[in-house]
């Protein structure tokens, strides 16, 4: 029979489970942060494929892309808003990525022609609430406009998602701007921002993209500093809690990676923490998967 002592302490250690069931051991001995705050975390990832072209040779699409679909499972990303890709290469994702499903159009026609900036999303985890595409032109609606001094049509595809595990919603933006035009970059940035303002309302936003543009760019001020229609957006590089992982620049031109080219972005509202970021320099045998390096955000919850 347990003495009065011995009965004692097992009802405080009871009584301390049930009050602190929620936490849990660190690796350092310490306690977790509540349940809450820390569950479920989001991850989102930005990647620019490279689109197929047979003059590439070796780097071409379809040497690539068992390691692009091999790289986005294994990094096991949520979402992801890929650029350049044509409607085969999607093709051949849907194949490699089973459990995603995907929205967005080509940017020459609305449909299936030309490059899609495409977001491709795990359906256990997000439900698709609503989405659309538009183009960064002075006529949005209108399917193949080229907007400024662009030297193509680009386009921002949009999604309104429910997170299964959570119960947030939240509006996903991917977008591609102009390699030439700098009015262009500039504006598409600021009608970005206005249409946001009426797509995503009091909701939390993701932005991801290749902006072909850098951090000291005014496209990335008007996304980061200047209030249009809603509160600017944060660069999740800079706002990661644990910091910055892999090297600080996006392009590699399938050579080497070029330092102080970071071009690629996940941009968030403010009330989304940021847990961590990773520019992800992968490579097989030293040949990259894409010209371009993916970036990884993982998120906590944006709609508490």
């Amino acid at each position: 029979m347990l003495s009065l002592t011995c009965r004692l302490a097992v009802s405080l250690l009871a009584a301390a489970l049930a009050l602190g069931g929620c936490r849990t051991a660190t690796p350092a001995g310490g306690i977790a942060p509540p349940e809450s705050t820390s569950a479920s975390p989001l991850r989102v990832m930005t990647f620019n494929l490279r689109l197929d072209v047979a003059s590439d040779g070796p780097n071409a699409w379809p040497h690539r892309r068992d390691w692009v679909g091999a790289l986005i499972r294994f990094h096991a990303p949520d979402a992801v808003g890929v650029q350049e890709a044509l409607a085969h290469m999607l093709t051949d994702l849907d194949a490699r990525l089973p459990g995603f499903a995907r929205v967005g159009v080509g940017r020459a026609d609305g449909r299936a022609g030309g490059e899609f900036s495409a977001i491709l999303y795990r359906t256990d985890r997000l439900e698709l609430l609503d989405s659309g595409t538009f183009w960064l032109s002075p006529t949005p609606e209108v399917p193949g406009s080229k907007g400024w001094d662009a030297a193509i049509e680009r386009i921002a595809t949009w999604a309104r998602f429910r997170d299964r595990r959570t119960g947030c919603t939240h509006v996903h933006l991917n977008t591609h701007f102009d390699h030439i035009g700098e009015q262009a970059r500039q504006e598409s940035a600021r009608l970005i921002r206005l249409r946001l303002g009426t797509i995503a309302g009091d909701l939390p936003i993701i932005v991801t993209g290749d902006l072909n543009a850098d951090p000291q760019s005014v496209p990335y001020r008007i996304f980061t500093r200047d209030t249009i229609a809603s509160a600017p957006l944060r660069d999740a590089f800079a706002a990661s809690r644990d910091g910055h992982y892999g090297p600080t620049s996006t392009w590699n031109a399938f050579r080497a990676i070029e330092p102080g080219r970071r071009i690629d972005y996940v941009l968030v509202s403010t009330r989304i923490p940021v847990l961590s970021h990773g520019i992800l320099p992968d490579s097989w045998d030293g040949r990259f998967p894409s010209d371009h390096l993916p970036v990884l955000a993982v998120l906590g919850r944006g709609c508490d």
